[in-house]
């Protein structure tokens, strides 16, 4: 899937449910502009974390279709230069602003239930320009007419094309490590 196609998938869905187009966004579409991403590189020499608290993404409960964004910009590290360094070096986020996934979750859930379940959402997941097919495991809790996502999962560098200096290679481990979490809340209700 191409990536100006996802993002018109996900602006055309994100206008729709927030117009309020009755029957369309009743109760069938939840979303979230504060979902918190959070990843880590863990090597021997240096511990690498940011956080971004301003993830969107938006659910269809009756078609299961989903889809997420994430701007580079919004991550957040406790030391200024290596925000500097990601931004500029290694995401290029003047040239590849954003991230996404844009897919479907594939486990039958029944969403008039509160309850906790074990999801995979498959679909395309896109970093540094690179788009790739991936299943992604998590939870999901229903519970107070809110729906909680969270995964847990790792990206490879190699796979999207992100280049490490050598003179920094042993700092920066070679897979990432994310964490999600997205707050769901039914549009127009």
């Amino acid at each position: 899937m191409k990536s100006w196609f996802v993002h018109a998938v996900f602006y055309t869905m994100v206008a729709v449910a927030v117009s309020g187009v009755k029957g369309f966004a009743q109760s069938t579409h939840y979303t979230t502009n504060s979902g918190i991403v959070r990843f880590s590189s863990k090597t021997p020499l240096e511990n690498i974390e940011a956080e971004n608290k301003n993830g969107q993404a938006i659910l269809n409960t009756s078609t299961g279709e989903i889809a997420v964004r994430m701007t580079m910009k919004n991550f957040n590290f406790p030391n200024k230069l290596m925000q500097e360094h990601f931004n500029e070096n290694y995401m290029e986020s003047e040239k590849f602003p954003t991230g996404t996934f844009s897919g479907k979750v594939e486990t039958s859930i029944d969403y008039s239930r509160d309850g906790l379940y074990d999801v995979t959402a498959t679909g395309k997941f896109t970093v540094h320009g690179v788009t790739k097919s991936r299943s992604i495991q998590g939870k999901m809790n229903i519970a107070s007419g809110k729906i909680t996502i969270t995964a847990d999962f790792q990206v490879a560098l190699s796979d999207h094309k992100i280049e490490v200096p050598q003179i920094v290679f042993v700092k920066i481990a070679q897979q990432i490590q994310v964490q999600a979490q997205f707050v769901l809340m039914p549009v127009n209700k």
